[in-house]
């Protein structure tokens, strides 16, 4: 068995592993190596919704999906123009509790330079006319959001990644991953690849792969819900993304005229290896009993399909990004909350900048200081959390709305 050798190997081929690879190799890193067991997006990110908004809690988070929009945009543009669309993005709210919630997020995201505003109900209406507003008692809107085709972003990353000289190893369950000397190896068919550095971006399956090498992190992988619909009337107007804040259903534009709707989420660790992955008969209930409350307009949509995927939620609802603690040249890029799509190409370019200084200063460390693993301190065993809602108003780890 002959030993390949890399600088860095990084352990998933969904679109943050992608983006890592892509954004390393523009930096001349040396060789780069990414391993999956199945294909380039064909986990979390294939069932991903695609959704990209700066209507989040955290100024990080509004930082990182900016550049991550600017991103996709130059790709699509440059590549496959159907892989991103600006759409814009509502959300409204009829409980008067979450009013309050709701008129200060647009102040907070304002401050941070977010072109959000309240709308009025005819303007709502006419954004979206499917919808029923009646009882609406506030609403939001931001015109320059977007949505992505995830899969496709993902495929863009690793074309242009293979440009640059990076290798894939892909459809092949590993055998082995651990710290072998001083390098970091996986077992592929009998074929070793060790690397002097080494990512674990594996999204779900992250948690598993980095307790086997013993440096558990707090992360709980959960199941999330969406469907594709067919409505009975045919319109391949592109339309705004929308969300329902008191029922939590979202709907977004998809191809040929179809509607993708989630949420279905369910706040209970999972074991990625052996959750059902076929939409429940309760959450397609809940989108019919939804669509006709307040997207009257698409109540005799066709269901074409439903299905579940898994995201990795962490106790205070923000990513892993950064050196595992107490790891000798080990990475992590996960738990995103459900918002992995949102945030892959910023953040993976905020990794890579660390990576491939050879001394990295504060400066580079600055733009991951709210998100690097040792904030949870050195963890030497796994610790149970509860799972939190990613896409909330609020801040804090146990947001109301």
């Amino acid at each position: 068995m002959a030993d390949d050798h890399a600088d860095v190997l990084i352990l998933g081929a969904g679109i943050s592993g992608c983006a890592l690879a892509f954004h390393l190799a523009r930096r001349s890193v040396g060789s780069v190596v990414v391993y999956d067991p199945q294909t380039p997006s064909a986990g979390a990110t294939g069932r991903a919704a695609g959704i990209v908004t700066e209507q989040l809690w955290d100024p990080w988070d509004v930082q990182v999906v900016r550049e991550s929009k600017e991103e996709y945009a130059q790709l699509a543009q440059r590549y496959d123009p159907s892989a991103y669309a600006v759409n814009g993005f509502a959300r409204w709210t009829h409980n008067r509790e979450a009013l309050p919630v709701l008129e200060a997020a647009v102040e907070r995201l304002r401050r941070w330079s977010v072109p959000v505003s309240s709308i009025d109900l005819a303007s709502l209406a006419e954004k979206v006319p499917w919808g029923k507003f009646d009882g609406v008692l506030g609403a939001i809107w931001s015109p320059n959001d977007s949505v992505v085709t995830p899969s496709r972003m993902a495929e863009l990353y690793a074309e242009r990644a293979r440009e640059l000289g990076v290798d894939f190893i892909l459809g092949s369950p590993a055998s082995h991953f651990a710290r072998v000397e001083d390098r970091w190896e996986v077992i592929v068919r009998g074929q070793s690849t060790r690397a002097r550095q080494a990512v674990v971006a594996a999204g779900a399956w992250s948690k598993k792969v980095l307790e086997s090498v013993g440096y558990p992190l707090p992360l709980a992988p959960y199941r999330t819900q969406a469907a594709v619909l067919r409505p009975s009337t045919e319109d391949r107007r592109l339309f705004p993304s929308v969300h329902d804040i008191d029922l939590d259903v979202y709907v977004r534009p998809e191809e040929v005229g179809r509607i993708l709707a989630g949420d279905g989420t369910e706040l209970v660790e999972v074991d990625p290896d052996k959750y059902s992955t076929g939409g429940d008969e309760k959450f397609v209930a809940h989108l019919a009993e939804s669509f006709a409350s307040r997207f009257p307009g698409w109540a005799d949509a066709e269901l074409v399909r439903a299905w579940a995927g898994v995201c990795v939620a962490t106790p205070d609802r923000r990513p892993l990004i950064g050196p595992v603690p107490s790891a000798d040249d080990l990475f992590v890029l996960t738990g995103f909350n459900g918002f992995g799509v949102m945030r892959a190409g910023g953040a993976a370019a905020r990794l890579a900048g660390v990576m491939a200084a050879d001394d990295p200063a504060a400066r580079e460390y600055e733009q991951l200081s709210s998100v690097l693993p040792d904030r949870f301190g050195d963890v030497t065993a796994p610790f149970s959390f509860a799972i939190r809602p990613g896409f909330t108003l609020e801040a804090g780890p146990d947001p109301r709305f």
